[in-house]
């Protein structure tokens, strides 16, 4: 009897998809398929690939309705919201098209009489491509549409949670003429992904998730020499200057605190506060949160679906329970919440104050609705504050002063450096994260980069 894979629906507790795993013959044939399809698809020129890849965006977008619901009923994101991700994946899939032809055009050196001379980007070949659940195209679509671009082939796995969303861009790379083997997708599981990275047909692996699984992804790459992009987790920061607006950074520091019930790498986990506009801010900011309605996200009335299991709501409400025992101050009543409970994946919001770098809570990512906000007197005092974590993705400055936002960027230690906004990827800026937060970068044009080696040739005529 084959093994299999079952998806639990947050929603209600259902079994909502249940698959065969791939048998490790099956998995072998897949690769066969893509090293055998990279060799003319890499030939295949560009312009024609990125059309192919167009179209393939194209037939997704199509599929918007159907695949809205299935985000929901997989991971528990408001239907309202989960519209977004398909136009998402499409804003990123286009931009990375328009840079693709500037990113792989060939490096020329300044001319030397008798010689041409010239660096060409080449694909790696086989990129296999481990997705997460909790934006599973948005994260999905950083890799596979310029590794496709590149001219090189894909395999896809996604996460245990979502694997609708790998069969839903394979249907639309079929149904947009991809030539077989170019896109496919697995369902397999975690021993098999580690074998498959270990294969000699895999030339890189790139993943999202946890620490502990970018640790597990280097482990079984580690006997070969090949490249791994890896965007892992965050506990990403926020400092509120003194001449910062107070409504607008607290409005827009709640939605990314809270927006897909906090299980976002890049979402706003901690928070510090200038002692001058503390008190209005944590007014301000508590008033956005209890405008959140908790409940089924098929429910078109829902901002804030549950969290993707219960396990990891019981996982915050243990960071909660030991910031209140060790002195911290919950905000929020969970009673404004019908749908909280105790037990289960249906968690209220919480805002928490009082607390310290000793907490969990302020310390370890919580991927999940809950934020700690802290007092401080002094640029200096909010800098060491928000460098002091393991993590670096993303970390953001609310201020006016254009330049003491980048005067401060500058000593922080961190892929991205916002000001007066959060919790967001612009696909023409390089999205990369530092200490454990990852390593490699996607987006922009340098996301191309570690998805091709460069050649130079060094031509020499002779008379």
């Amino acid at each position: 009897m084959l093994a299999t894979l079952q998806t639990i629906s947050p929603v209600d507790g259902s079994l909502f998809v249940e698959r065969a795993l791939a048998s490790d013959s099956e998995i072998d044939q897949r690769l066969s398929a893509a090293h055998q399809a990279q060799k003319s698809w890499r030939a295949t020129p560009l312009a024609e690939r990125v059309t192919l890849l167009r179209s393939l965006v194209t037939h997704f977008v199509a599929q918007e309705d159907r695949i809205a619901d299935e985000i929901s009923w997989q991971m528990g994101r408001p239907r309202s919201q989960s519209a977004g991700e398909v136009a998402g994946f499409a804003q990123r899939a286009g931009a990375m098209l328009d840079l693709s032809a500037e990113a792989l055009n060939d490096l020329t050196p300044p001319p030397l009489a008798g010689f041409t001379r010239f660096v060409r980007r080449e694909p790696l070949g086989l990129v296999f491509c481990l997705a997460p659940w909790n934006y599973p195209y948005l994260c999905a679509v950083n890799a596979i549409i310029p590794a496709m671009a590149a001219g090189n082939v894909v395999l896809l796995k996604h996460s245990a949670q979502t694997p609708l969303c790998a069969e839903r861009i394979t249907q639309a790379a079929q149904a947009a003429g991809l030539p077989p083997g170019v896109f496919q997708h697995v369902h397999c599981s975690h021993e098999q992904v580690a074998k498959t990275i270990g294969d000699q047909r895999v030339d890189f692996v790139a993943f999202t998730g946890s620490v502990e699984g970018g640790h597990a992804v280097q482990k079984a790459a580690s006997s070969r020499f090949i490249a791994t992009g890896l965007e892992l987790g965050g506990k990403d920061p926020a400092y509120v200057r003194a001449d910062a607006r107070v409504e607008h950074a607290a409005e827009n520091l709640v939605d990314g605190a809270f927006f897909n019930s906090g299980q976002s790498c890049c979402g706003i986990e901690r928070i510090y506060v200038h002692a001058d506009l503390y008190s209005d801010f944590i007014d301000a900011f508590v008033s956005h949160v209890h405008r959140y309605r908790l409940g089924n996200p098929l429910d078109p009335e829902t901002s804030l679906g549950p969290m993707v299991r219960s396990s990891a709501a019981d996982f915050v409400r243990g960071q909660i329970t030991e910031a209140v025992a060790a002195g911290a101050r919950a905000h929020i009543d969970a009673s404004r919440y019908p749908a909280a409970s105790d037990l289960g994946p249906y968690l209220a919001p919480q805002v928490l104050t009082g607390v310290n770098h000793s907490m969990a809570v302020m310390s370890e990512e919580s991927f999940g609705p809950v934020v700690g906000i802290m007092s401080v007197n002094s640029d200096d005092e909010a800098i060491a504050l928000m460098n002091d974590s393991r993590y670096g993705l993303t970390a953001s400055l609310w201020t006016h002063d254009l330049d003491a936002a980048t005067a401060l960027g500058d000593q922080l230690q961190t892929g991205t450096v916002f000001m007066n906004r959060c919790d967001y990827l612009d696909p023409q800026l390089a999205w990369v994260g530092v200490k454990d937060s990852g390593r490699g970068c996607t987006l922009s044009s340098m996301g191309y980069e570690s998805l091709t080696r460069p050649k130079s040739f060094h031509l020499r005529m002779v008379e």
